[in-house]
């Protein structure tokens, strides 16, 4: 069915390519970005729910 409504379309092979190129300069620039970024900043963010509802608990605890 797809097929069809695709085959009607003039120049439907340039959206394939298209899309095929956005996807790969998508995951190549998070590839370098991850290999580039700084290890402190990602090491915060990893903590950061964690340490988040350490801090809520502690200021409940307080508050008691």
């Amino acid at each position: 069915m797809f097929s069809n409504n695709l085959s009607s379309i003039e120049g439907v092979s340039v959206y394939a390519i298209i899309s095929l190129i956005i996807f790969v300069t998508f995951f190549i620039g998070i590839t370098i970005w991850v290999i580039k970024a700084d290890k402190n900043y990602l090491n915060h963010m990893e903590n950061l729910p964690l340490e988040n509802d350490n801090q809520d608990i502690t200021i409940l605890e307080s508050n008691k």
